[in-house]
Formats: structure tokens, sequence, C-alpha cells
């Protein structure tokens, strides 16, 4: 009796309000109109093939792209990678390559380069290792080409502004190849480590620049747990049991080293969280979401386990570098998704997809990737 009379209009705006907030409450509020992606191979979708830097890439030839896109298509995987299953997440095109767009680009654009670093090229010369970069298209390169491009997608700040804060940018991951180059070049964990704070540096200033450049909602993912990777465990065998995590087999140093740059990356993201505040910046927790396969492959339908290689030429791992995937000497398994990794250092589309997932519907990104409370 004391509900019907209430006034009508009354009971009309008490309606619409309760269910504004029961939509706002349980329903994803973010729908990004683009995503623009930087990185190196984990996320490059074609880029290194375009700038024909490499004579014989093995990644522009079978077996790669085999599972998903029947064909090699620059992505150093045999299917899809993290920012295919996110594009897809969001109802987005998969994002062709900037060196190839073709003019298509509204949706977004990657510009990740494989082989690409944090550091420009002059870093690794001074240190006399530059001669083995795979390319020079570092993360600032591909800013630049960003805000090259910049003018053909908005003009006034305003309207950069309102384009990008509706777009999703993917930082990374990026780093990852600044270690790589030193380590297998014979640099020292020490030595190497010194390098972090400058890699740490250089992601999180080319955050803010994209920040500075209108985006709003950024995910910087952090690094791979490398000491599980089968060229880390062929190239830095040890004889020594207590270098191994008994547990998963991978090798434990790397595996701490990777955490020390994931640690510091995410202290100076919320450093640059509170300088602005009205921007929304994600850890992505690569380490976090990988690391699982390597305790309970079978969870995830790696039957194979998580440490041997799908694509490879022989050795306890199934990586040989006189033989790598793609090469004379190397064999593909009959089945990707049975392995978590596909060529040694890179994972197959399945593990890509798990992580993925988990980054999108689980605990691994802070904050939440999808997020289902107030903005």
């Amino acid at each position: 009796m004391a509900f019907s009379s209430l006034p009508s209009l009354s009971i009309t705006v008490w309606l619409l309000l309760w269910a504004d907030s029961f939509r706002h409450c349980y329903s994803i509020h973010q729908n990004y109109s683009s995503l623009f992606s930087f990185g190196d191979s984990l996320t490059d979708t074609g880029n290194l093939l375009a700038t024909g830097s490499l004579s014989f890439p093995s990644i522009g030839r079978y077996p790669y792209g085999m599972t998903y896109f029947g064909r090699p298509t620059g992505r150093c995987s045999d299917g899809r990678l993290i920012v295919d299953f996110i594009a897809q997440q969001f109802g987005l095109p998969m994002l062709p390559p900037y060196l190839a767009h073709g003019g298509n680009f509204r949706q977004g654009l990657n510009f990740a380069v494989a082989g690409a670093t944090a550091l420009d090229a002059e870093f690794f010369h001074e240190i006399g290792i530059g001669h083995i970069l795979w390319t020079n298209h570092s993360l600032n390169a591909q800013l630049l080409w960003f805000e090259e491009l910049k003018p053909l997608l908005c003009n006034t700040t305003k309207e950069c502004n309102d384009y990008f804060g509706k777009a999703l940018f993917l930082v990374g991951e990026i780093g990852g190849n600044d270690y790589n180059y030193a380590f297998f070049l014979g640099k020292r964990l020490e030595e190497v480590q010194s390098y972090v704070p400058k890699v740490i540096g250089a992601v999180v200033a080319a955050t803010e620049r994209l920040i500075n450049n209108g985006a709003r909602h950024l995910v910087v993912p952090g690094n791979l747990p490398v000491g599980c990777s089968p060229m880390y465990l062929t190239l830095f065998s040890s004889p020594n049991k207590n270098d191994y995590n008994t547990k998963n087999g991978c090798l434990k140093k790397l595996n701490q080293f990777a955490k020390y740059h994931n640690s510091l990356l995410q202290g100076e993201l919320k450093k640059l969280q509170k300088k602005y505040p009205m921007t929304r910046i994600i850890y992505a927790d690569y380490y976090g979401a990988a690391i699982p396969f390597t305790y309970s492959p079978n969870h995830f339908g790696f039957t194979h386990g998580a440490l041997a290689t799908c694509c490879g030429g022989g050795g306890p791992y199934n990586f040989n570098p006189s033989a790598r995937c793609g090469r004379n000497g190397s064999r593909v398994c009959t089945n990707p998704s049975s392995y978590a990794n596909w060529d040694g250092i890179h994972l197959t589309e399945a593990a890509y997809h798990a992580m993925a997932t988990s980054l999108l519907h689980g605990s691994n990104t802070i904050p939440p990737l999808l997020q289902t409370s107030e903005n």
C-alpha cells in the first residue's frame, strides 16, 4: 500500500536510478574504440618483416603462423599474440603493423618491432654490444612513429584528448631484449642488473609521453619468467642443482632478475599514477600470468610441459642455437597447443591465450583491465 501511494514520477525516477546502479556495478564499463601497441617480439604483428633488416628472417617462413593464420605474418609464434586477444576482447580488429598498415588505422595500429629495446642503440654501442642489435627501432623510435601519425587522427588538443582518451595503449612488453643482448654476449648478471633502472626509466618516460599526447588508459606489462625460457635454460645450463628451482626446473637467479625488473617497474608506475590521477595506468603481470604453466602445465593442456620447445632442433629442451625454428635442422611438433613454448624464447598461441585470459579476467592486471567498479 505504501509503495502504491508514491507519486508515479518518483517511482519512475527510483527505478531508473536503481537500474543504472545495477548496470554500473555489474557490467564492464570500459569500451575502447581503438588500440595502440608498442614493444618487441611479444607484440610485433609484422613490423620487423616490413623493415627488411634481416636477410632471411625465420619468422617470415613456415611453421610460423601455422595454427591460426595458416601462414607467417611476422608474429613470433604459431598464431595469435596477447595483443590480438586483447583486441578481440574489445571487439577491435587485430592490429596491422605500422609499416604495412595500408592507411586503415582508425581503430588502432601496432608499432612494436621484434628485437626492439627500451633503450636507444647508443647505449648498446657504449657497452660494446651494439653490433648485434636486430633493429634500431627502439621504444623511442616507435613513439616517433606514433607522433608522426597523430596529425592524421586528430588536430586540436581537445580532439586528440577525446580520441585517445577512448583508446587503450599497450606499452610493451619492452625491455627484455635490453637484457637478452647483454646476457647472450656474456655480460655478467651483476652488470646487466645495473641496467635495470635505465630500462625502467625509458619505459616510464614513454608511458608519460603517451599521457602527454592524450592517452588516458595504458597497460604496461612486466617481464616474463626468463629463467624458464628454453633458450636461457640451454645457453646457461648449470651442473649445480641448486641453481634450479626443484619444483619447476627454472633457473632461480634469472627469475629473481625478472622479479627485480618487475618490482622496480611497479614502483615507478605507482609514482606516475599519482602524478597523473586522471589516467588509468595498469600494470600487467606477465610473470604472474606465465609462471603457473611451469608448476601445473597439464592444467593448461600443456602435456609436454612448459620447458620443452614445440619448434626446435633438439637438445634437452628442444632448443638448438644452430637449428632454430624455421631453419634447417629444426622440426615442428604436430600439436602446438600441447606446448607452452613455441621456439625457445617465444610462447605458443595457446600459452598467449591463457595469459590473455588471466590478464583480462583474472588478477594479473593491477588495477583490473576489465573493471566493473566505479571509474
